[in-house]
């Protein structure tokens, strides 16, 4: 009787598909895990290294509020104004009728606007609309209309929503359109049919289905504005106080430094960006079942 060799066990081998996402997952982890841990653990130490909430505490603080409540603020009305405008841009250049180079011409600017941020971002507008910048000037000489003189001011709550509001409304009209893309025209057809006005299948048909959308899309465009840091400290400075500059004053300020508040600060933001994200996510997962 001879003895029957067992077979080999196959050998596992690591598939290959997943070789493509490797750069991605060490960028993911070198520059966006690793420094948000890092950020996280800071909050709760003192300088030594101990455990602490003096951080947590001092974000209560009636200099630190003001400048949560003003940056919340800001972030929703950038957001909101963003939403409806980049809306009606979307559906105008979806269901209006309009040429395809006029499409194909405001997506590709939206592509390139929605990522254009921090400090050019702020130079384009001061060179613009700062006190002397072009259409300022424009239109003082022009029309005799001074917009500082009838109140106007760049470097205020107005004029930090307008400066965000450059990339909002591209990442609003990048974001919808696919969904708008989405709506089939036999459900316009059949609504016709049944007799109904143009209005009314916007409000009973059209806007239910894209609601989730819209809502995820707002979520969305509040936590881009409320974690926008160059921008807002390249154009404002100091002379706005809002978290990005509390944070920037914490970390590098030569009179109010205290990196571990700073730490407590970029943990609150990534607090109020992390749940409008996840409400994000939870709303586009929902719109893409009801347009399935």
């Amino acid at each position: 009787m001879t003895d029957t060799p067992y077979p080999a066990p196959p050998r596992r081998r690591l598939p290959m598909t997943w070789v493509g996402i490797v750069p991605f997952i060490l960028f993911a982890v070198l520059f966006l895990v690793l420094p948000t841990m890092k950020i996280v653990i800071g909050a709760f130490q003192t300088p030594e290294g101990s455990f602490t909430l003096t951080n947590i505490a001092g974000l209560f603080t009636p200099q630190i509020m003001s400048a949560f409540a003003i940056s919340l603020k800001i972030s929703l009305a950038s957001a909101i104004i963003g939403c409806l405008a980049g809306f009606g841009m979307a559906a105008t250049i979806t269901l209006g009728g309009l040429p395809s180079w006029v499409r194909g011409a405001l997506l590709t600017f939206s592509g390139v606007a929605s990522n254009f941020a921090g400090v050019p971002l702020a130079f384009a507008f001061l060179a613009t609309l700062g006190r002397v910048g072009l259409v300022t000037i424009l239109l003082r000489d022009w029309l005799g209309i001074n917009i500082y003189a009838l109140g106007f001011n760049l470097l205020s709550f107005w004029g930090l929503t307008l400066t965000y509001l450059f990339f909002q409304l591209p990442l609003m009209i990048l974001i919808i359109t696919p969904a708008l893309d989405g709506l089939k025209k036999e459900w316009r057809e059949a609504a016709a049919i049944l007799g109904a006005t143009g209005p009314q299948y916007w409000r009973m048909v059209a806007l239910p289905i894209l609601f989730p959308s819209l809502l995820g899309t707002l979520a969305l465009l509040f936590a881009n504005s409320f974690g926008a840091v160059a921008t807002a400290y390249a154009l404002t400075g100091s002379s706005l106080n809002i978290v990005p500059i509390q944070l920037f004053a914490q970390i590098r300020g030569d009179v109010l430094q205290d990196p571990h508040l700073g730490y407590a600060l970029a943990f609150g933001m990534i607090a109020f960006t992390g749940v409008a994200n996840g409400i994000y996510i939870w709303l586009r997962t929902r719109s893409e079942k009801w347009i399935k």
